[in-house]
């Protein structure tokens, strides 16, 4: 395996991405396709933005939580 396709499979699945994800990008890799793998690697980022935007808005509701129930003892 080529070593700069190492690189990028194991930076995919240190950023916490699926094996589907890897065997997708090593195939885009493999067609040679440079812009079609940057578009690819962009998904994969929004997938993951979405994510961490999710979690923050839990923490948001959980931090409304606190504060109401703060609030309450008061």
């Amino acid at each position: 395996m080529d070593r700069e396709l190492e690189r990028i499979l194991a930076a995919l699945k240190d950023a916490g991405c699926g094996n589907d994800a890897l065997k997708t990008a090593e195939q885009v890799y493999r067609t040679g396709d440079a812009g079609a793998l940057v578009r690819y690697l962009r998904k994969c980022r929004c997938g993951l933005m979405e994510e961490l935007h999710e979690s923050q808005r839990r923490v948001d509701r959980l931090d409304f939580l606190i504060r109401r129930a703060a609030k309450a003892i008061q």
